[in-house]
């Protein structure tokens, strides 16, 4: 990995920061080697309690796309549409 997540530093707290990284980190491993869809689902569902104005959200994951090649929108739309207990592999 040679890119860096695109965070808010002065708004988040240490513990959202953490959380928002885990779920770049769900989203990497959907596109790598394939991800449980509950464990993506909560950690967008904990993404969304820390960013949720759609355009923000947009924002960020844009930028983390650009940065990454991996699509936030993209994975998670996948994870919608399968069944409780599918994995997620992009």
């Amino acid at each position: 990995m040679s890119y860096t997540y695109p965070i808010d530093e002065i708004y988040w707290s240490k513990e959202e920061i953490i959380d928002v990284v885990n779920f770049y980190s769900m989203v990497e491993q959907a596109y790598e080697k394939g991800v449980d869809r509950e464990e993506l689902m909560l950690a967008y569902t904990r993404f969304k309690q820390i960013v949720p104005s759609k355009s923000e959200e947009k924002t960020l994951c844009g930028q983390f796309e650009k940065e990454s090649g991996y699509s936030c929108y993209k994975a998670v739309k996948q994870a919608k549409g399968l069944s409780k207990g599918d994995k997620v592999k992009m």
